[in-house]
Parts: structure tokens; sequence; C-alpha cells
């Protein structure tokens, strides 16, 4: 008998430098998920010239192929600041019209030396890209969550051992596959 996969969106969300991406990759390789990263999506449209401004653009790009995969019952990581309720909720939107069950995960760095050494030695993987300074962090819009999610504080744990944890929440959402 066929069964349908169940389709995950796992919403990542945090300040840049509390290793989202790098927790993101691990992840996605582990339990073989879509890894859509903002960052790397609004690189392209703004190296494309296709945008003078990108605005939220590349977030209406990440929904719409989030959208197309969660329809097909894979599971997807999206993985952005999400800085604002509004866009959280865009993507309880796209999980909710594909009928996929949303996670939402907030990675933190609640140690504040390690958080700004991260950032300002971050080098980016995105060619011509510039990382974000720890002025620009600390100074960017952020807002506190308004609704029960994951929180991973990544300020003293690895990078297996925060996917670890995101593994155990996972764990209730994923049914036993049918043999």
């Amino acid at each position: 008998m066929y069964h349908r996969n169940v389709a995950v969106l796992i919403i990542l969300a945090g300040l840049p430098g509390t290793g989202k991406t790098t927790i993101a990759r691990a992840l996605a390789a582990e339990i073989a998920a879509v890894h859509l990263r903002i960052d790397s999506i609004e690189h392209a449209l703004r190296v494309s010239g296709v945008c003078a401004s990108i605005d939220d653009a590349g977030y209406r790009v990440a929904y719409a192929v989030a959208e197309d995969n969660l329809g097909l019952g894979r599971t997807v990581i999206a993985d952005s600041v999400n800085p604002i309720a509004l866009a959280r909720q865009a993507w309880r939107e796209v999980a909710r019209r594909a009928q996929a069950t949303a996670v939402e995960i907030e990675i933190v760095c609640s140690d504040c030396e390690e958080h700004r050494r991260r950032v300002e030695s971050r080098i980016s993987d995105i060619p011509g890209a510039r990382p974000p300074s720890w002025h620009e962090v600390v100074d960017r819009e952020y807002h506190a969550w308004d609704r029960e999610h994951l929180v991973v504080d990544s300020g003293a744990r690895t990078a297996e051992e925060c996917v670890g944890l995101i593994r155990e929440r996972l764990a209730g959402v994923f049914p036993a596959q049918a043999v």
C-alpha cells in the first residue's frame, strides 16, 4: 500500500552568526531534506540584475519553492533570519496551504562573546557576498516570538548537538515508516 510521505516544513530563524546554516546543512543531509537558504536566493537575485531592489523577493521565491516541494511530500528546511513575525507567519501559511506540518525553531547564541567572534570571523561561502558586521547584526530589527517554538542555543553546543536536539523534537512529527 502506498503511503504519502509526511510533508514537514522546518522553519529555522535567528540572527546571523548563530549557526543556522551550519545546522540546516547538517540536518538536511541527515534527514534528506530540501535546504532553502534565503541568503543564496537573495544573492542570486542581486547579481542577476533582474531586481533593482529585492525587498521580500527572496522570501517569496523560497515560499513558492518550499510549497512545491512540500506538495511532493518532501521535508523542507527554510533557513533565514525570519526577523519579523510576518515572515514567520508567511512560512506557516506555506505549510498550511501544502497541508504540511510546520516546526518552528529559533537558533540563538546566548554567549555574546562567542556570537561576536563568529560574526567577525565569518567568511562568506557565497562568492561575492559580504557577511554582515557585528554592528549590523546587533542593530538588526528582530521581533520576539509570540508563539511556542523550539529554541536551540548554539552558544555552548556543537552543530551536531544542536541537530540532535532538533532531531528529538522531530521524532514526534515523523510517523514510523509503514512496511
